[in-house]
């Protein structure tokens, strides 16, 4: 993937493939059989859809960031680092429409998780408006934490616990309908620590709720390090609330694949909620404003770690020097090299991702000189009048 300078973390832009790195990455999908047997089965297709979500994660965050210091915005949230621990996730889940037009599956994503959003449907000028805040926006210029519900993607919440309650409510809702659908939200480790996470917890616990929980440790809870608000392990978090749960590699699409795959299967199958722990690392600060105070919370070293592990350098290094021709889903023979094929396939890729994310910032930019709300709408879709018809509206509401 092509670098840029001026946006991405210095540990990226001249980065080189680490070969242990490279094996390591192979070697973690290959650890766990169950996982292994459901890598395998992607073809070509899914590993391009794969890639491709995480360039567009990565470019829209790119192209938040080029806002700010243009200063078309103030500050962003970015994932960049942690965009596997989105996409991965999101490709596992049954995305598609029931016969009625609802989602199947439901996301709740924090801000961080942006990509959870365009892999579900929603479209990057949307997501952009939020951030402009404009009257075509989702949230029409109210709050730039966006999401779909007709898409199934709950918005953020700003007091970040607060969504297990509301992710749970609808696994509860899904059961109580015996629907074979799932509830996933993603938690930091800092926000895990909130009492509302807990007590979500324990009750999708005791009532089997098909919920799917991955508490994405980024070390580091705002300017706090995991080391001074955590002790012991997030991996024995499962066993304490009585549910399945397992870690995976949250720089590693294809292992967050496969075990969201893994976790969304038992909860279907009545055996949930599932607690998936993953490590990764946030390449920046809390938000574009604070980045000098990330570089002083942690030394140099871990940075440069962590830059080595860029999840879309080793998903694109893996996919370039796999087998896999990418161009017609055949594996290559051991005579022969789909190298430059498959270079030449995510180079596509690449450019059309490009062109999307440029349009989209064009069209919201056009949608803040011409639609901005007025005061006067202020209270529009806030208040819901309490008469019998809105009841009945209200009741007609359906996930």
């Amino acid at each position: 993937m092509i670098r840029y300078p001026a946006f991405d973390p210095p540990e990226y832009i001249d980065w080189q493939a680490d070969p242990r790195l490279v094996e390591e990455f192979a070697r973690t999908i290959e650890r766990d059989a169950g996982r292994k047997e459901i890598v395998s089965a992607l073809d070509h297709k899914r590993l391009l859809s794969l890639y491709e979500g995480l360039v567009r994660n990565r470019l829209h965050d790119i192209m938040l960031k080029r806002w700010v210091k243009q200063g078309v915005i103030s500050k962003a949230w970015l994932g960049t680092g942690e965009e596997a621990t989105t996409i991965g996730a999101i490709h596992a889940l049954d995305r598609s429409a029931a016969s009625d037009g609802r989602p199947t599956d439901f996301v709740a994503p924090m801000i961080r998780n942006a990509g959870a959003c365009h892999e579900m449907g929603m479209t990057v000028t949307d997501m952009l408006r939020g951030y402009l805040g404009t009257e075509d926006s989702p949230t029409r210029g109210r709050d730039l934490h966006i999401g779909d519900f007709q898409k199934g993607v709950i918005a953020p919440i700003s007091h970040v616990g607060d969504i297990m309650a509301v992710t749970a409510g609808i696994a509860l809702a899904f059961k109580l309908r015996r629907e074979p659908r799932v509830a996933l939200t993603w938690i930091g480790d800092g926000s895990a620590k909130a009492g509302v996470f807990h007590e979500a917890m324990n009750m999708a616990a005791v009532q089997r709720l098909p919920l799917i929980v991955i508490l994405q440790n980024n070390q580091v809870a705002l300017g706090t390090r995991l080391d001074q608000h955590h002790r012991a392990s997030f991996l024995d978090w499962p066993a304490a609330y009585g549910v399945e749960g397992a870690a995976m590699d949250g720089n590693n699409v294809l292992d967050v694949y496969a075990a969201v795959k893994v976790a969304a299967r038992h909860c279907r199958e009545g055996q949930g909620p599932f607690l998936l722990i993953a490590e990764t690392f946030r390449m920046g600060g809390h938000a574009t404003h604070d980045e000098r105070e990330a570089r002083q919370t942690f030394a140099a070293e871990l940075f440069e770690r962590w830059g080595k592990r860029d999840p879309l350098g080793l998903f694109e290094t893996y996919l370039i020097e796999g087998t896999m021709d990418l161009e017609n889903g055949r594996r290559a023979r051991k005579t022969g090299s789909p190298r430059e094929r498959n270079l030449e396939v995510l180079k596509r890729v690449e450019e059309r991702v490009t062109s999307e994310v440029e349009a989209a910032a064009e069209e919201a930019l056009s949608s803040a000189r011409t639609k901005m709300p007025r005061p006067e709408q202020a209270a529009e879709g806030v208040y819901a009048e309490h008469s019998r018809s809105s009841a009945q509206q209200a009741s007609g509401i359906v996930f």
